[in-house]
């Protein structure tokens, strides 16, 4: 059997603590670990738990969820570890949700979502991939980060080949890697290998970032 997907919560209002709580524990393949009531809190039960998916409200008292993230990204990368952050808000168009995406959050959901799209994106976020909202997408990142967007292309992407150029474009239109192989006759495998390396050379921490740097830059 593998290991359950570990899972923390870090939000202020206990109703929906619980009702969260219930839920990721019926499922057999996630484990939850911990939760907080703010920001703060959710920065010490992360190094006490090492969860390996946070699920992170914004607008919390004593720490915003910008900052905990952050914060925990950081540790997680300290001590070798691959702890992604799941941003949770109310609002569809969140200026502060973008911020925390910038920040290294790799999802970004509403409190609202279908508790199966709620632990799918757990899984999904686990497994490497990030998630968006489907009612955010191109709104949320038109609303706030293309208002500070330059006409000029960033230095760092005339390192990319022309190859890794069409596969940015394909994925920050939010196609996945299978849809991007078949538009571009190549294997997934080497679909991967390609946003890998993008990632690498944009200093970008996965897909939602590259759709946000897309977005600021105006490359789309």
């Amino acid at each position: 059997m593998t290991e359950s997907i570990r899972v923390a919560l870090v939000d202020d209002q206990a109703l929906f603590r619980t009702g969260i709580r219930m839920l990721v524990s019926s499922q057999p393949d996630l484990a939850f670990v911990g939760e907080a009531g703010d920001g703060l809190e959710g920065v010490a039960l992360a190094a006490r738990t090492e969860p390996d998916v946070v699920l992170m409200d914004i607008r919390m008292p004593v720490m915003d969820g910008i900052e905990s993230t952050e914060r925990i990204l950081a540790a997680s990368d300290a001590a070798g570890r691959a702890t992604r952050v799941i941003v949770l808000t109310t609002f569809d168009l969140d200026e502060a949700a973008a911020r925390a995406i910038r920040a290294g959050a790799s999802g970004f959901l509403l409190k609202d979502s279908d508790p199966e799209f709620l632990l799918a994106a757990i899984r999904t976020v686990h497994a490497g991939t990030a998630v968006i909202a489907p009612s955010a997408t191109r709104e949320l990142f038109e609303h706030f980060d293309s208002r500070n967007g330059s006409a000029e292309e960033p230095p760092e992407f005339g390192s990319l080949t022309s190859r890794e150029r069409e596969v940015f474009l394909l994925a920050g239109r939010g196609m996945s890697n299978s849809e991007i192989a078949r538009s571009e006759y190549v294997s997934e495998a080497t679909v991967k290998t390609h946003i890998s390396r993008i990632l690498a050379k944009l200093g970008l921490r996965d897909r939602v970032q590259l759709v946000v740097y897309a977005f600021e830059n105006r490359l789309l």
